[in-house]
Protein backbone atom coordinates (compact mmCIF):
# COMPACT_ATOMS: atom_id res chain seq x y z
CA UNK A 1 0.00 0.00 0.00
CA UNK A 2 1.51 3.27 -1.16
CA UNK A 3 -0.21 6.52 -0.22
CA UNK A 4 -0.66 9.01 -3.08
CA UNK A 5 0.91 11.78 -0.97
CA UNK A 6 4.24 9.92 -0.84
CA UNK A 7 6.99 10.65 -3.40
CA UNK A 8 8.80 7.61 -4.80
CA UNK A 9 11.46 7.94 -7.47
CA UNK A 10 10.57 5.77 -10.47
CA UNK A 11 13.92 3.94 -10.27
CA UNK A 12 13.41 2.87 -6.64
CA UNK A 13 12.84 -0.89 -6.22
CA UNK A 14 9.95 -1.50 -3.83
CA UNK A 15 8.99 -5.13 -3.07
CA UNK A 16 5.48 -6.49 -2.59
CA UNK A 17 3.49 -5.72 0.54
CA UNK A 18 5.53 -2.65 1.48
CA UNK A 19 3.43 -0.02 3.27
CA UNK A 20 4.45 3.57 2.58
CA UNK A 21 2.58 6.21 4.57
CA UNK A 22 1.86 9.84 3.49
CA UNK A 23 4.66 12.37 3.03
CA UNK A 24 7.41 9.77 2.69
CA UNK A 25 10.21 10.66 0.24
CA UNK A 26 12.15 7.84 -1.44
CA UNK A 27 15.02 8.74 -3.77
CA UNK A 28 16.50 6.76 -6.65
CA UNK A 29 18.87 3.81 -6.15
CA UNK A 30 16.85 2.55 -3.19
CA UNK A 31 15.75 -1.04 -2.49
CA UNK A 32 13.11 -2.00 0.08
CA UNK A 33 12.24 -5.60 0.95
CA UNK A 34 8.89 -7.30 1.36
CA UNK A 35 6.61 -6.46 4.26
CA UNK A 36 8.48 -3.35 5.40
CA UNK A 37 6.50 -0.45 6.85
CA UNK A 38 7.64 3.14 6.21
CA UNK A 39 5.97 5.70 8.50
CA UNK A 40 4.97 9.24 7.60
CA UNK A 41 7.65 11.84 6.92
CA UNK A 42 10.47 9.32 6.54
CA UNK A 43 13.20 10.24 4.04
CA UNK A 44 15.08 7.42 2.33
CA UNK A 45 17.96 8.70 0.23
CA UNK A 46 20.18 7.24 -2.49
CA UNK A 47 22.00 4.05 -1.60
CA UNK A 48 19.52 2.68 0.95
CA UNK A 49 19.15 -1.10 1.04
CA UNK A 50 16.37 -2.00 3.46
CA UNK A 51 15.51 -5.61 4.21
CA UNK A 52 12.27 -7.49 4.76
CA UNK A 53 9.87 -6.83 7.60
CA UNK A 54 11.49 -3.62 8.81
CA UNK A 55 9.62 -0.80 10.56
CA UNK A 56 10.82 2.76 10.08
CA UNK A 57 9.04 5.38 12.16
CA UNK A 58 8.23 9.03 11.34
CA UNK A 59 11.05 11.50 10.91
CA UNK A 60 13.84 8.97 10.30
CA UNK A 61 16.42 9.71 7.58
CA UNK A 62 18.10 6.68 6.05
CA UNK A 63 21.22 6.81 3.83
CA UNK A 64 21.89 10.52 4.17
CA UNK A 65 25.15 11.85 2.77
CA UNK A 66 28.03 11.28 5.25
CA UNK A 67 28.94 14.14 7.57
CA UNK A 68 32.55 13.71 6.51
CA UNK A 69 34.50 16.42 4.69
CA UNK A 70 36.47 13.73 2.84
CA UNK A 71 33.32 12.42 1.16
CA UNK A 72 33.56 13.12 -2.55
CA UNK A 73 30.23 11.86 -3.87
CA UNK A 74 31.29 8.23 -4.28
CA UNK A 75 28.48 5.69 -4.70
CA UNK A 76 27.99 4.01 -1.35
CA UNK A 77 25.18 2.34 0.59
CA UNK A 78 23.39 2.17 3.92
CA UNK A 79 22.16 -1.38 4.52
CA UNK A 80 19.45 -2.32 7.02
CA UNK A 81 18.90 -6.01 7.85
CA UNK A 82 15.60 -7.86 7.98
CA UNK A 83 13.13 -7.22 10.82
CA UNK A 84 14.98 -4.21 12.18
CA UNK A 85 12.97 -1.41 13.79
CA UNK A 86 14.12 2.19 13.43
CA UNK A 87 12.25 4.62 15.65
CA UNK A 88 11.44 8.32 15.34
CA UNK A 89 14.06 10.75 14.01
CA UNK A 90 16.89 8.23 13.76
CA UNK A 91 19.59 9.17 11.23
CA UNK A 92 21.74 6.57 9.48
CA UNK A 93 24.34 7.88 7.01
CA UNK A 94 25.68 5.91 4.08
CA UNK A 95 29.34 4.95 3.79
CA UNK A 96 32.41 6.54 2.28
CA UNK A 97 35.26 5.00 0.30
CA UNK A 98 36.72 3.70 3.58
CA UNK A 99 34.21 0.81 3.81
CA UNK A 100 31.80 1.78 1.02
CA UNK A 101 28.81 1.04 3.22
CA UNK A 102 27.15 1.51 6.58
CA UNK A 103 25.48 -1.63 7.92
CA UNK A 104 22.85 -2.28 10.57
CA UNK A 105 22.15 -5.98 11.05
CA UNK A 106 19.00 -8.06 11.45
CA UNK A 107 16.50 -7.86 14.31
CA UNK A 108 17.89 -4.63 15.75
CA UNK A 109 15.98 -1.95 17.63
CA UNK A 110 17.35 1.56 17.06
CA UNK A 111 15.41 3.88 19.33
CA UNK A 112 14.42 7.50 18.83
CA UNK A 113 16.97 10.20 17.98
CA UNK A 114 19.88 7.77 17.67
CA UNK A 115 22.56 8.46 15.05
CA UNK A 116 24.69 5.94 13.16
CA UNK A 117 27.40 7.65 11.15
CA UNK A 118 29.20 6.67 7.95
CA UNK A 119 31.06 3.36 7.66
CA UNK A 120 29.70 1.88 10.88
CA UNK A 121 29.01 -1.85 10.97
CA UNK A 122 26.43 -2.93 13.55
CA UNK A 123 25.75 -6.62 14.16
CA UNK A 124 22.47 -8.50 14.59
CA UNK A 125 20.05 -8.27 17.54
CA UNK A 126 21.44 -4.99 18.89
CA UNK A 127 19.45 -2.46 20.93
CA UNK A 128 20.42 1.21 20.86
CA UNK A 129 18.39 3.21 23.38
CA UNK A 130 17.24 6.79 22.86
CA UNK A 131 19.82 9.29 21.61
CA UNK A 132 22.68 6.82 21.31
CA UNK A 133 25.32 8.12 18.91
CA UNK A 134 27.95 6.34 16.84
CA UNK A 135 30.63 8.42 15.14
CA UNK A 136 32.19 7.13 11.91
CA UNK A 137 34.01 3.84 11.29
CA UNK A 138 32.71 2.04 14.41
CA UNK A 139 32.26 -1.74 14.62
CA UNK A 140 29.61 -3.18 16.94
CA UNK A 141 29.18 -6.91 17.51
CA UNK A 142 25.97 -8.93 17.85
CA UNK A 143 23.60 -8.52 20.84
CA UNK A 144 25.15 -5.24 22.00
CA UNK A 145 22.97 -2.99 24.16
CA UNK A 146 23.66 0.75 24.39
CA UNK A 147 21.61 2.48 27.08
CA UNK A 148 20.34 6.02 26.56
CA UNK A 149 22.66 8.79 25.41
CA UNK A 150 25.75 6.65 24.95
CA UNK A 151 28.29 8.37 22.67
CA UNK A 152 30.94 6.31 20.89
CA UNK A 153 34.16 7.82 19.49
CA UNK A 154 35.10 7.18 15.86
CA UNK A 155 37.04 4.00 15.05
CA UNK A 156 36.06 2.30 18.33
CA UNK A 157 34.98 -1.34 18.47
CA UNK A 158 32.42 -2.91 20.81
CA UNK A 159 32.44 -6.68 21.25
CA UNK A 160 29.42 -8.97 21.08
CA UNK A 161 27.06 -9.18 24.07
CA UNK A 162 28.45 -6.03 25.69
CA UNK A 163 26.22 -3.67 27.68
CA UNK A 164 27.14 0.02 28.01
CA UNK A 165 25.41 2.07 30.71
CA UNK A 166 23.47 5.23 29.94
CA UNK A 167 25.37 8.45 29.38
CA UNK A 168 28.72 6.70 28.95
CA UNK A 169 31.37 8.24 26.70
CA UNK A 170 33.10 5.42 24.82
CA UNK A 171 36.63 6.48 23.86
CA UNK A 172 38.23 3.03 24.08
CA UNK A 173 37.36 -0.39 22.71
CA UNK A 174 34.90 -2.42 24.79
CA UNK A 175 35.56 -6.20 24.80
CA UNK A 176 32.80 -8.81 24.39
CA UNK A 177 30.52 -10.02 27.20
CA UNK A 178 31.15 -7.12 29.59
CA UNK A 179 29.30 -4.25 31.25
CA UNK A 180 30.96 -0.84 30.85
CA UNK A 181 30.22 2.43 32.62
CA UNK A 182 31.71 5.42 34.49
CA UNK A 183 33.92 8.27 33.35
CA UNK A 184 36.39 7.47 31.99
CA UNK A 185 34.80 4.28 30.73
CA UNK A 186 35.76 1.20 32.72
CA UNK A 187 34.93 -2.46 33.24
CA UNK A 188 32.20 -2.89 35.87
CA UNK A 189 31.50 -6.62 35.51
CA UNK A 190 30.30 -9.09 32.94
CA UNK A 191 26.90 -8.89 31.27
CA UNK A 192 25.62 -11.93 33.17
CA UNK A 193 21.92 -11.04 32.89
CA UNK A 194 22.10 -10.65 29.12
CA UNK A 195 24.17 -13.80 28.73
CA UNK A 196 21.67 -15.90 30.72
CA UNK A 197 18.81 -14.54 28.63
CA UNK A 198 20.65 -15.69 25.50
CA UNK A 199 21.23 -19.23 26.74
CA UNK A 200 24.79 -19.09 28.04
CA UNK A 201 25.36 -21.88 30.57
CA UNK A 202 26.66 -21.28 34.09
CA UNK A 203 29.96 -22.86 33.06
CA UNK A 204 30.35 -20.44 30.15
CA UNK A 205 29.47 -17.45 32.33
CA UNK A 206 31.97 -18.59 34.99
CA UNK A 207 34.66 -18.92 32.31
CA UNK A 208 34.00 -15.36 31.12
CA UNK A 209 34.04 -14.09 34.71
CA UNK A 210 37.38 -15.77 35.46
CA UNK A 211 39.02 -14.43 32.30
CA UNK A 212 37.95 -10.86 33.04
CA UNK A 213 39.11 -11.11 36.65
CA UNK A 214 42.55 -11.88 35.27
CA UNK A 215 42.33 -8.99 32.81
CA UNK A 216 40.74 -6.28 34.91
CA UNK A 217 40.66 -7.14 38.61
CA UNK A 218 43.99 -8.75 39.57
CA UNK A 219 46.21 -5.75 38.75
CA UNK A 220 47.99 -7.44 35.85
CA UNK A 221 49.10 -5.28 32.97
CA UNK A 222 47.53 -6.23 29.68
CA UNK A 223 50.48 -8.17 28.28
CA UNK A 224 50.86 -10.23 31.45
CA UNK A 225 47.13 -10.89 31.69
CA UNK A 226 46.96 -12.17 28.12
CA UNK A 227 49.93 -14.44 28.76
CA UNK A 228 48.26 -15.91 31.83
CA UNK A 229 45.00 -16.48 29.98
CA UNK A 230 46.71 -18.19 27.06
CA UNK A 231 48.76 -20.39 29.40
CA UNK A 232 46.28 -21.26 32.13
CA UNK A 233 42.92 -21.39 30.31
CA UNK A 234 42.15 -24.11 27.81
CA UNK A 235 41.28 -22.91 24.30
CA UNK A 236 37.57 -22.30 23.81
CA UNK A 237 35.56 -20.09 21.47
CA UNK A 238 34.90 -17.69 24.34
CA UNK A 239 38.54 -17.46 25.42
CA UNK A 240 39.77 -17.00 21.86
CA UNK A 241 37.12 -14.37 21.07
CA UNK A 242 38.23 -12.26 24.04
CA UNK A 243 41.94 -12.66 23.27
CA UNK A 244 41.49 -11.88 19.57
CA UNK A 245 39.43 -8.78 20.32
CA UNK A 246 42.05 -7.37 22.69
CA UNK A 247 45.01 -8.19 20.45
CA UNK A 248 43.28 -6.57 17.46
CA UNK A 249 42.22 -3.43 19.32
CA UNK A 250 43.23 -0.26 17.50
CA UNK A 251 42.19 2.36 20.05
CA UNK A 252 43.20 0.41 23.13
CA UNK A 253 40.91 -1.41 25.51
CA UNK A 254 39.08 0.29 28.39
CA UNK A 255 40.65 -0.09 31.82
CA UNK A 256 39.42 -2.07 34.79
CA UNK A 257 37.45 -0.14 37.40
CA UNK A 258 39.78 1.12 40.12
CA UNK A 259 42.91 0.28 38.14
CA UNK A 260 45.49 2.60 36.68
CA UNK A 261 46.19 2.64 32.97
CA UNK A 262 46.72 -0.82 31.54
CA UNK A 263 50.15 -1.64 30.22
CA UNK A 264 50.91 -1.42 26.53
CA UNK A 265 51.38 -4.74 24.72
Amino acid sequence: MIQPLAYIHPEAKIANNVVIEPFVTIHKNVEIGQGTWIGSNVTIMEGARIGKGCKIFPGAVISGIPQDLKFDGEETTAEIGDNTTIRECVTINRGTKDRWKTVVGKNCLIQAYSHIAHDCVVGDNCIFSNSSTLAGHITVGDYVVLAGMVAVHQFCSIGSHAFIAGGTLVRKDVPPFVKAAREPIAYVGINSVGLRRRGFSSEMINEIQDIYRTLFVKNNNLSKALGIIETEYKPTEIRDEIIDFIRNSNRGVMKGFGQGKLGVM
